[in-house]
């Protein structure tokens, strides 16, 4: 007789396509943001890769910032997934360094040292604070069945949840480990719940962005502010 599988989740963790916050080099934090004609094809592209491969998700849950929920919305029409929104996945509140750009927030004033548990842009989310934040959308994850799960978010929050996943609290050196995750690219994640046994299967995959580069649609390079 052949053993009952035990239940898994598998969970794909993507970040959103090209913002016009991104392609101005903002800061945007929790500003809203649509997609760029970019950032839209990128989307369709991932959608496009998701189909050929057969991918199949049994739900979708996106932050509700447009830049998000425009991604998510893309792939799960084109997949014919099932999408819930959830505020607990948007990123990262940056206080008042929201809507300034990367060069404006060299210029500002920094103190000398900052540590993880003090906030960001004077009233913002610290990395303490965002870890913790973390934790709680992965602790609510857990609680849902066993299943695939695609999650859709941003730069800052998912990686803190790559920290919670892997047990690396921060520290009082805010310096360390970062994910890179570039617009539409994604972690694949198993967890085992009978051996509490986390999988890591890829980090910033987003081999549907480098076809759409050598395609005669110009996506350029992928920008990091958040």
């Amino acid at each position: 007789m052949g053993t009952t599988p035990k239940p898994t989740y598998q969970f794909v963790f993507l970040r959103h396509g090209e913002s016009t916050g991104n392609a101005e080099s903002r800061w945007q934090g929790q500003s809203d943001y649509p997609l760029t004609a970019r950032g839209r094809a990128q989307a369709n592209a991932l959608a496009e890769r998701w189909k050929e491969e057969q991918v199949k998700f049994d739900l979708a849950i996106s932050s509700t910032l447009q830049r998000a929920r425009e991604t998510a919305e893309i792939v799960t029409s084109a997949l014919g997934v099932k999408l819930e929104l959830d505020e607990i996945w948007l990123e990262r509140d940056i206080g008042e360094m929201e809507g300034l750009t990367a060069e404006e927030v060299r210029q500002k004033p920094r103190p000398p040292y900052v540590t993880p548990y003090d906030s960001v842009g004077g009233n913002g989310e610290g990395d303490w604070e965002l870890f913790l934040r973390a934790g709680q959308a992965l602790h609510d994850l857990l609680k849902r069945p066993a299943g695939s799960y695609l999650i859709v978010s941003h730069g800052g929050l998912l990686n803190q949840l790559m920290h919670a996943i892997v047990g690396v609290a921060h520290h009082a050196d805010p310096s360390g480990v970062r994910f890179r995750f570039e617009n539409t690219a994604f972690a694949r994640v198993i967890y085992q719940p009978h051996l509490h046994r986390w999988a890591i299967d890829a980090v910033n995959d987003r081999a549907h962005v480098h076809a759409l580069n050598r395609s005669k649609v110009q996506i350029g390079k992928d920008r990091d502010p958040e």
